[in-house]
């Protein structure tokens, strides 16, 4: 994902927090459990204490925060001539309602993930198409949300204060703090550093590259899309936002006419290192070929030269050094001299780390 900030000045990046962003991931947490290992018991406690009546308004509406995390959790960012979060999530909530009707719709929308939407007039018959192909409870309020956009919004304003009142509140008073000091800590890097730095800071699967004369801050997600942070029709300007419940996902608001923003997760597990996409597709791709498969069987069992392994499968050496290179640029194997001989062996530690390098690199 590319985010376009040439000619974009430092103060024009912000790094903020939102109590109505932070209530979306916690929202995605309570749903997807799955997706949150380290937040089982917090799920689970939560889950239980809700009222009847509030969780069977949170499954209506859930799509707006499980399949993709609904624009409407970000809505300064839609606003018009700049603006940042609010202190507050009743701040934030105002914010919500001084959204343009259309953007508003729009946001509500996203659970169609239909990219082209972006772009053309909302029609309402296709709208209903695709949410249809979603589930009767996402054609339901497909059908609510064109007929009465203003019920729908009101409507959500009110299941997000219930929801401030039954858990979210004792939640933002623990991590709240703690979100301040890391984007206030990302902030000072970023007025000392400079934009890489802080950039850098943020993640290591987002980074800022030179593009001729375009600055680009680039996001290494499985989506493909651009959008820029100097569209005049909005205000020039972005935003990162520190999560606490996001881990492993890295949400980016990339749609036309939002300014852009980035949240990203604080406190994630430490790992060596998260793979990125491209290495990641390196290594299947490696390891879907059979004979790389064999040779991986031998290498995990010690370190062999390119001739033994050749005589062990009965191929030439030039053909084992072809797939060993494969398999090195997939950073699968390691290799050290002893004498004259040249060893190979697999690195363990890395092929271990593919089935959870996938699921972070899926759902981030």
């Amino acid at each position: 994902m590319t985010i376009d900030i040439t000619g974009l000045p430092p103060e024009r990046i912000d790094f903020a927090v939102s109590p109505l962003a932070e209530l979306g991931v916690a929202l995605h947490a309570l749903d997807e459990p799955a997706h949150h290992p380290g937040l089982h018991g917090w799920a689970t406690a939560t889950a239980a204490g809700l009222k009847p009546d509030l969780a069977d308004r949170l499954h209506e509406a859930n799509f707006l925060w499980t399949a993709t995390m609904s624009d409407v959790f970000h809505p300064y960012a839609g606003l018009p001539g700049g603006g940042r979060p609010g202190t507050t999530l009743a701040e934030e909530l105002d914010l919500l309602d001084r959204l343009d009707e259309e953007r508003f719709v729009r946001a509500a929308l996203e659970f169609n993930c239909s990219s082209s939407m972006e772009e053309e007039p909302v029609r309402p018959a296709r709208v209903l198409e695709l949410a249809a192909n979603r589930g009767p409870r996402q054609l339901e309020f497909a059908r609510r949300l064109l007929d009465d956009p203003s019920g729908v919004r009101a409507w959500l304003r009110r299941l997000f204060e219930e929801c401030d009142e039954a858990f979210f509140a004792d939640t933002w008073r623990r991590v709240g703090p703690g979100l301040v000091a890391d984007a206030r800590e990302k902030g000072e890097l970023l007025r000392h550093r400079g934009v890489t730095e802080a950039v850098r800071a943020v993640s290591p699967a987002v980074a800022v590259e030179e593009d001729g004369p375009r600055r680009l801050i680039q996001v290494d997600k499985m989506t493909h899309a651009r959008t820029t942070a100097t569209d005049p029709a909005v205000g020039a300007g972005m935003t990162f936002l520190p999560t606490s419940f996001g881990w492993p996902h890295l949400v980016v608001l990339h749609a036309p006419r939002w300014r852009p923003v980035v949240q990203y997760p604080v406190g994630a597990p430490s790992v060596a290192g998260p793979a990125s996409v491209q290495l990641l597709q390196r290594r299947m791709e490696a390891l879907a070929h059979p004979l790389r498969m064999r040779l991986c069987r031998q290498l995990a069992r010690g370190a062999y030269t390119t001739s033994e392994l050749a005589d062990t499968y009965g191929i030439t050496p030039p053909e084992v050094s072809r797939h060993l290179s494969v398999l090195k640029k997939a950073e699968l194997v390691t290799v050290r001299r002893r004498g004259r001989y040249v060893l190979h062996q697999l690195d363990v530690a890395a092929v271990a780390r593919i089935g959870g390098d996938f699921l972070e690199t899926v759902l981030r």
